[in-house]
């Protein structure tokens, strides 16, 4: 590993023109969207009419995404990408242009049409934004590009919201003007900004686009459920999202009632949210180790709900005072709780939602990949809906319909995120029951970053991002196969002696991550019959497998010589016309560390040199054709050099 970080990419051509594009994409149209709230002030409507067309304007904005995602995700497959972002970002171009006019004649049914035909630019551009990145970045960089990414967007929507809501307040009656030159301009630096990024190959050019509406959205979100961890990280997404729109969508009001603010306070709270989503998501390299951890999504849940219950117990009560500009309220008695709290959800929505994005693309076929996004859209779209209604709903106390009453709950704001951050808990825990990946990776995240200093070495270059793959490793302590499932971006299953893998509280990690329990020959030929079968099934079904062909713990802290399985194990593809390629990996460090062999002279477990020793885990390109033990052993010796 490098000591490069995501901030590098920003440098690099291959990324740093889409980022700006993406960036003054979502400025742009949260600038839009807020000077149409601006012209309404500015035009003196009735107040009937402003909520009209407040409320209307979301909706319109969402509903192409209903409409044109399952065509989106066929084209942005279908086509050249930088060529798709170009056609997109022109195609704002034109669109600002109506939007110009519709401020400057003060025509809201031809700001309304503009804000639908941007609906329909996002939804065409929407695939491609995260489709692109596993074509332009490597394994080790999609977490930091996500972040880059979330990062980039939070803040963009954030000035965006400020700038647009300043137009008219500070431009007066040039307002008009402002508004439409800036949007205008805006599209045409993100256009110029198109045209730099390189070029980067459809994913299926030979697909043919099918425009059948409802059942191309149908067939499209069936492909998000092909793969039960990519299923449900999309779920996830979409409840990010239902989070976010309520947690946002009733901060206005929260903020005036229940903080005793004026609408300073609104921007300064989401500032809070926003600044903390953005940090949170650049956090995720680092604490991934530049993989895709799938272990920071259970942090995250955790960290919502437990920030979001705070929430309800900072301010349930309707203050004393109003009327506060933001020093003002940081002047009361509990104010910083509540900044914590805000700043402490977007921090960990940050730490949730990156990881499940590079999944999304780690494990996802190139060739659907923009397909699956268009699906996660519609999706998103769905649950953004859902959260406007359920956050109005619960908030009533009483719905007629039909002749017929129904009693509501009647929540207030602080009940109704009380009631968000149970919900959340309920979600999480139903997303890591039926993938309970999720959370074992989270245990082993947890368990190896309190342990050991982890550095990773040609682990994303030589494991292959897809396909069968054998990887071999010589075996020091009880926590290696933890930590190797911690360096490796794909789910590897682990061959181990049975006793280790029916070590308590173990057991359950190993058995979560589908290891392959195996004895030796003369003490339980069957159980190791039954090893030698799942590890041929697995590699049939492309999946990756890791074995320690030393066949135990090293006993003092040396390489024991390879034992044949390994060779049978490659025969046995080889004859079924399935060549595997072998990653040799190495541990270094190990030896030194907790949870190696017990000392035979003091009859214990070896004790550390230091608390978190470090540790290394070294990988070397793949050996193909005919491969022997012996060579593997040599591999692993020379990887492993002379640190134990």
């Amino acid at each position: 590993m490098s000591g490069q970080n995501q901030f590098a990419l920003l440098r690099q051509r291959r990324f740093l023109p889409y980022f700006v594009v993406q960036l003054l994409g979502a400025f742009n149209d949260n600038v839009f969207r807020q000077a149409i709230v601006g012209l309404l002030g500015y035009m003196a409507i009735d107040q009937t009419d402003k909520a009209l067309y407040t409320q209307l304007a979301p909706a319109i904005f969402i509903l192409p995404y209903f409409l044109f995602s399952a065509t989106a995700g066929q084209i942005a497959e279908k086509l050249e990408k930088q060529r798709l972002i170009r056609i997109t970002t022109a195609m704002e171009i034109a669109i600002m242009s109506v939007a110009a006019v519709g401020f400057l004649t003060q025509n809201m049914v031809v700001l309304l049409g503009a804000l639908f035909l941007t609906g329909v630019q996002s939804t065409l551009f929407g695939p491609v934004k995260y489709s692109i990145l596993p074509a332009v970045l490597r394994p080790e960089e999609l977490t930091g590009g996500n972040g880059l990414v979330e990062m980039g967007t939070s803040i963009a929507i954030l000035l965006g919201m400020i700038f647009g809501g300043l137009i008219f307040a500070v431009a007066g009656t040039q307002g008009p003007w402002v508004a439409g030159a800036a949007l205008v301009l805006l599209a045409v630096a993100g256009n110029l900004a198109s045209r730099a990024i390189p070029r980067v190959d459809a994913g299926a050019p030979e697909l043919r686009v099918r425009w059948n509406i409802v059942r191309e959205s149908w067939a499209i979100w069936q492909l998000t459920r092909r793969r039960l961890a990519v299923r449900n990280a999309v779920l996830g997404i979409s409840w990010f999202w239902f989070v976010g729109t309520v947690l946002t969508g009733n901060l206005p009001v929260y903020a005036e009632a229940w903080l005793g603010g004026t609408p300073t306070l609104y921007v300064f709270a989401l500032a809070l949210f926003s600044i903390g989503v953005g940090v949170g998501s650049l956090l995720c390299e680092k604490l991934s180790a530049r993989t895709v951890e799938i272990g920071l999504v259970p942090l995250g849940a955790i960290g919502m709900t437990g920030f979001l219950l705070d929430l309800y117990f900072a301010r349930h009560h309707v203050p004393a005072t109003s009327g506060l500009d933001v020093a003002g309220f940081l002047a009361q008695p509990g104010s910083w709780r509540v900044v914590t709290d805000l700043t402490g959800i977007g921090l960990f929505t940050g730490f949730f939602v990156v990881p499940l994005f590079a999944l999304i693309q780690s494990r996802t076929p190139k060739a659907e990949l923009a397909r699956v996004i268009a699906g996660l859209n519609i999706q998103n779209a769905l649950f953004i809906v859902l959260a406007a209604v359920t956050g109005i709903v619960l908030q009533m106390d009483s719905l007629t319909v039909a002749g017929v009453t129904v009693p509501l709950p009647g929540l207030s704001i602080p009940q109704l995120y009380l009631a968000l951050g149970i919900a959340n808990a309920v979600v999480a825990l139903y997303i890591f029951t039926i993938v309970p990946e999720f959370l074992m990776r989270f245990l082993s995240w947890l368990l190896v970053r309190a342990l050991y200093r982890l550095r990773i070495r040609g682990v994303e270059e030589h494991v292959p991002d897809e396909g069968a793959g054998l990887i071999v490793c010589n075996h020091v302590s009880y926590m290696d196969a933890l930590i190797l499932a911690a360096s490796i971006p794909r789910p590897v299953r682990f061959v181990m002696h049975h006793r280790i893998f029916n070590i308590p509280v173990m057991r359950w990690i190993f058995r979560t991550a589908k290891a392959i329990p195996i004895a030796g020959a003369r003490e339980d030929p069957e159980l190791m019959q039954r090893a030698f079968d799942q590890v041929d099934a697995t590699l049939a079904e492309g999946g990756l497998v890791c074995i320690f062909p030393e066949g135990g713990l090293t006993r003092d802290g040396e390489i024991a010589p390879f034992r044949t399985g390994v060779e049978r194990i490659l025969a046995r593809a080889a004859a079924a016309g399935r060549p595997v390629p072998v990653v040799p990996m190495a541990l270094k460090g190990m030896w030194a560390s907790m949870w190696s062999r017990r000392d035979s002279r003091l009859g214990r477990m070896r004790v550390p040199r230091r608390f978190r020793a470090r540790v290394e885990v070294v990988a070397a390109p793949p050996e193909t054709g005919q491969v022997t033990a012996a060579m593997l052993e040599a591999r692993v010796r020379a990887l492993r050099g002379d640190d134990a």
